[in-house]
Parts: C-alpha cells; structure tokens; sequence
C-alpha cells in the first residue's frame, strides 16, 4: 500500500520531471472577448434607469467574454435609422419600439403607443407572453434577416404641454412631439404630430417650435428635464404602456455562446423589470409630490370618445395584412378578457 510519504515523494519527482516541459509549452493567449454595440433610443438621461443598469449588470458577469458599449440616442446614427444600422451590421444590436426605429415590417404600427393597447404596464409582457405575441414578433422579424430577443414596457403616453387641457377641443392646433402612430391617430383630434431628434426637443419647447409632448409619462418628464421648459400634465392617456424591444443582428447573435445568450436575455429581464416599477411607483408619486407641473383632467365622458376612436383606428390597423388582423383579434379578446374580469384589472 503506498503511504502519504511515498506519494508525496511521487508527486514531488512527477512535478519536476514535468516542469521543464510546462515552462517549454508555447504560450496560448486567451480569446478575444466579443465586443458588441448597443444603442438605445433614449437619451442619456432616460438611458441611465432604462438600459445601463442591465447592460453594466451584463458586462460585469459576463467577466471579460463579451462586454457591450451603450450609446444613447442618435449617438451612432439617428434613431430613424436603428433598424437599418442593425441590419447592415454598423450596430450590434438596439433597444427601440419598432415604430421610432422605423422597421419594414407590417407589426412595426403596434410599436411605441397604439392607441389604448394597454392600460397598465403588466398589459405588455402579459400579451407577449400569454397571449401569442412572441411569436408574431419572432416571425416577422425573421423573415427581415433581424433577431427580435424581447419585448417590455415603460410608461404611459400624457400630454405635457404649455397651455391647460381641459377639453378635447383644446388639443386642436398644438404642435405635439410624439411617435409615428400616435401622431397618426392624435391627428383626428386636430393635433400636428412633429418629429424632432430626441435631444432637440427641450430646445424646442423653449423656442415655440412646438407646444407639448406625447411622448411619455410624468416620471420621464421630470426625469430628462421636460418638465423644466413645459407648465401642464394631462392626466389622460392615450396608452398605458409603452411597448418596445430589443433586438439584435442576426449574424451576431448567432456568433454569441449559448451561456452569453442565456446571460443577455436574463438581464433584458432585469430591464424589463426594474422599468415596471420605476415608471408604476414615479407616476403615482410625481403626481402626487412633484411641484413642477400643474395637472388637468379632460372629463371621462369626452375621453372616453377618444377611446372609441381607437377602437375605429383598431380596425383600420387590421387591414394593413393578415398579421396585423391577427394581433388587433388577440387585443380586442384581451380587452375583453381583462373588463370580464373587472377589477383591478379594469376599472369601469
């Protein structure tokens, strides 16, 4: 039986034998990590409670095999170019709604704000996840040579804006940054729907170029300094949620190691998450606490006009393809679902 003493000796006459081998083999340098970059289509601001937590969270864990660069919006190519840039390779991979990042594909309208989609933040995931959306959008954006990886909401879309709005009439004439589809649907009642860069929209307000902005909740406002050059927050909403995703170059994607991909989807869901509450627990608080925006309510009986336009709007969107009737059906079951249930999934 060889005792502790004999082995050790063994191992001792082993490690020196081997050692002028160990010191001859040639040096092997480890991999290159992957190096990817990311842009969102927030801004700096906005960036750093939306994105760059998950993204630090990412290049932290990932421990030098792949490490993502963030950059805000417009910093590499304007926001209306995303997908484009995505496409060709320029990027890596973005954070965006569909309709900001103006995608070829039919779904592209659902993006952003449709009209009165959701009601609440948990509205979004619940439709990706549950009620056939992930799908939808995985296919669509196959057949565009794009990796769709995960859908999520942020807050809802308010009107702030320099003159009170206490009735619908009110909203005629005003000059409204806001997204493609909204601006489209806002159009009904008067609004002129404007496209600014993101970082030109404070300048703007400050200038008379516009008079308000639908392009977000009351925590964003206060955040990125809109409530600075704006006096008024309406407190109706034209959607509960914003909707939007991240996606990817496909060639990319597909070079990533399974363990990275599995990392990077969890901490999409970190995003996805830390916004579901910031936004919830911001808009109840900034309007309660926040001492730089004056609130005005249309009446619920005008605004619920508003809401059948939308329903109107629903059906037009139908028509676009086959796919698009397919996502207004699974909308119009899951509203149904949700005011059948009652409260507090809707209140009436």
């Amino acid at each position: 039986m060889t005792n502790r003493r004999e082995f050790l000796k063994k191992a001792g006459m082993t490690a020196a034998a081997a050692g002028p081998a160990m010191l001859a083999a040639p040096h092997v340098r480890a991999q290159a990590p992957i190096r990817w970059r990311l842009q969102t289509y927030a801004g700096p601001a906005l960036a750093e409670h939306v994105i760059k937590p998950a993204i630090d969270s990412f290049n932290k864990i990932a421990d030098g095999q792949m490490e993502i660069e963030l950059y805000t919006a417009d910093q590499l190519v304007p926001t209306g170019e995303l997908f484009r840039a995505m496409q060709a390779g320029t990027i890596d991979a973005v954070q965006s709604d569909d309709d900001s990042m103006n995608s070829p594909v039919d779904i592209k309208v659902f993006g952003g704000y449709f009209p009165f989609a959701s009601r609440y933040s948990l509205d979004v995931p619940t439709l990706f996840h549950q009620y056939g959306l992930n799908e939808i959008w995985r296919e669509a954006y196959d057949e565009v040579g794009v990796k769709w990886l995960s859908a999520g909401s942020w807050d809802p879309c308010n009107f702030a804006t320099n003159k009170p709005l206490n009735s619908l009439e009110d909203l005629k004439g005003l000059r409204i940054f806001t997204f493609a589809t909204a601006g489209q649907f806002l159009s009904r009642f008067g609004v002129v729907p404007v496209t600014l860069p993101w970082e030109d929209v404070q300048v703007a307000m400050q200038t008379g170029e516009i008079d308000g902005i639908a392009w977000s909740g009351i925590t964003e406002d206060y955040t990125v300094g809109w409530a600075d050059v704006t006096k008024y927050f309406l407190t109706n909403n034209i959607s509960g949620a914003w909707c939007g995703s991240f996606f990817a170059n496909a060639d990319r994607w597909a070079e990533v190691p399974d363990n990275l991909k599995e990392l990077f989807m969890l901490t999409m869901d970190s995003s996805h998450y830390y916004r579901q509450h910031w936004y919830w627990g911001g808009e109840a608080k900034l309007r309660v606490e926040g001492t730089k925006l004056e609130l005005t309510t249309i009446p619920e009986a005008e605004w619920k006009t508003v809401e059948a336009e939308a329903l109107k709007f629903w059906d037009e969107t139908a028509q676009i393809s086959p796919r698009c009737a397919k996502v207004v059906d699974i909308l119009k079951k899951y509203r149904d679902t949700m005011e059948k249930a009652g409260p507090p999934y809707r209140y009436t």
